[in-house]
């Protein structure tokens, strides 16, 4: 591969630049991949704008990708289902019975708000796409700023995700260690947990910003913009099970599918317990979810055809329905995914892993390596793309300097979450905001000084581990 060195953080720092500036974020991401295959051509436009179509094109052939997509157009329309058959309307109805006028309502709403997306740690986009389509009308009846709910339903998604290792996150970080011999994938993962504190003091920050209200920078002077429409919802209201038991389809049956998706690949002789751990280890992690998610609308569809809330021809115009509010979505994830190959080509991560880990000492190692994840996650938009490059980078240090493999493990996975939360260019950064209906760029900007708060305290905490550990 053709070392490209500081121009590979050209493409990157630019559609985040352009991004921050222009608030467009299609134009900034588009952009920036443009320049990129410009930088890779040696500054032939012809090629470069050939190369930037076909990038779109390649982001398809990858199963991952492509299921993700799908996926997100399948959520749409179990959304859509949901709303159609009043289980949403239910589900507000029953949560503002539990809640009072004032303030009182405002932190009970943003607590159930965290609570769901902590709960729905099966993949972080469902958590988020889930999240934000429930609450925003219960946002916006309680004048409660979406960017609130972007925060809410972003920062308690991934860390959950990272910390219950029982789903497709899991199974890919499992699949990294897997190449090194003298570790057990699961027992390295489940004894990183407790050293994984940006995952853990993000969702207690959230939690308690949820209950006491109490924000600070731009989030404070955020207000919401948006007037709750005057329409009942107790008109199309349906029951609130409408929209649990799908949703607890979904998240139930994703380890289920984790399992039989890896289950051929462990040996026979081996126990059932460790079977269903190597299973879980070698399971696909984009099928499962998307499987998950497809039983979880073929049981909705079941539900609402025996409630007779449903016919052949209101389940297709409401799912296209539900489909085309996702488009938008899915354009922006086409793009992230594009430059996050882009990346790959131009070795960014590779790059900046590189001129940075002659610094690595055994004592401060796991700060650094938590820093530099989170650059690399901050500039190429993608936690998951962060985890495959710096695994391969800090297990082989780890054994080099001696250092606690649960520590190393724990700060690269915290810092590619952490970096995720920050980046203009993520993609679940993207659907946080689209999910919540506010500018993409003011949730950047408002969630921006929660997670450098802790991810500072997190990076305090590796630093005092490394003496320790």
């Amino acid at each position: 591969m053709t070392d490209f060195g500081f121009w590979s953080l050209v493409p990157p720092l630019l559609a985040i630049g352009l991004a921050i500036k222009t608030k467009q974020v299609v134009f900034s991401l588009t952009l920036g991949i443009f320049i990129g295959y410009l930088i890779i051509q040696k500054g032939n436009v012809f090629e470069g704008l050939l190369m930037t179509v076909e990038s779109f094109v390649n982001v398809f052939q990858r199963k991952g990708n492509t299921r993700t997509i799908i996926l997100t157009l399948l959520i749409g329309a179990l959304i859509q289902l949901i709303k159609y058959s009043g289980g949403i309307n239910g589900f507000i109805h029953w949560v503002q019975r539990r809640s009072t006028d004032g303030n009182s309502a405002k932190s009970k709403i943003q607590l159930a708000t965290a609570l769901t997306g902590f709960l729905i740690f099966v993949e972080s986009n469902i958590s988020i796409l889930t999240v934000g389509t429930i609450f925003k009308p219960l946002f916006d009846k309680n004048r409660i700023p979406r960017e609130k709910l972007a925060y809410l339903a972003d920062s308690s998604s991934a860390p959950s995700c990272i910390l219950f290792p029982l789903n497709a996150w899991g199974a890919y970080i499992m699949g990294l260690l897997m190449s090194y011999k003298h570790l057990d994938p699961f027992r390295t993962l489940i004894y990183s947990i407790p050293f994984n504190f940006y995952a853990i003091l993000t969702l207690i920050f959230v939690f308690y910003i949820a209950k006491s209200g109490k924000d600070f920078g731009p989030m404070r002077n955020v207000r919401s913009k948006v007037n709750a429409e005057e329409e009942d919802p107790r008109k199309t209201m349906g029951s609130p099970l409408n929209m649990i038991i799908p949703i607890a389809v979904m998240v139930l049956s994703m380890p289920l599918f984790l399992i039989s998706s890896g289950w051929n690949s462990a040996a026979t002789e081996v126990g059932i317990v460790e079977k269903l751990w190597i299973s879980i280890g070698n399971g696909s992690g984009s099928e499962s979810v998307l499987n998950a998610c497809f039983f979880a609308l073929l049981t909705a569809v079941v539900m609402y055809f025996l409630q007779k809330k449903l016919t052949i021809k209101s389940l297709f115009e409401q799912s296209f329905s539900g489909m085309s509010a996702m488009l938008v979505m899915a354009t922006l994830m086409v793009l992230a995914f594009a430059i996050g190959n882009l990346c790959d080509e131009l070795g960014t991560g590779i790059y900046v892993s590189r001129v940075t880990s002659s610094w690595l000492l055994p004592e401060v190692a796991p700060a650094l390596l938590f820093v530099i994840s989170g650059f690399i996650a901050f500039s190429t938009g993608t936690s998951w793309g962060t985890f495959a490059i710096m695994i391969s980078i800090a297990i082989p240090l780890c054994f080099a300097i001696d250092a606690n493999v649960y520590l190393i493990t724990a700060a690269v996975l915290g810092g590619g979450v952490f970096g995720d939360h920050c980046s203009p260019v993520s993609d679940t950064t993207l659907i946080s905001s689209l999910a919540a209906g506010c500018d993409h760029i003011e949730h950047v900007r408002t969630q921006l000084p929660y997670a450098l708060l802790t991810g500072g305290i997190a990076i305090i905490m590796y630093l005092a581990a490394g003496f320790i550990f």
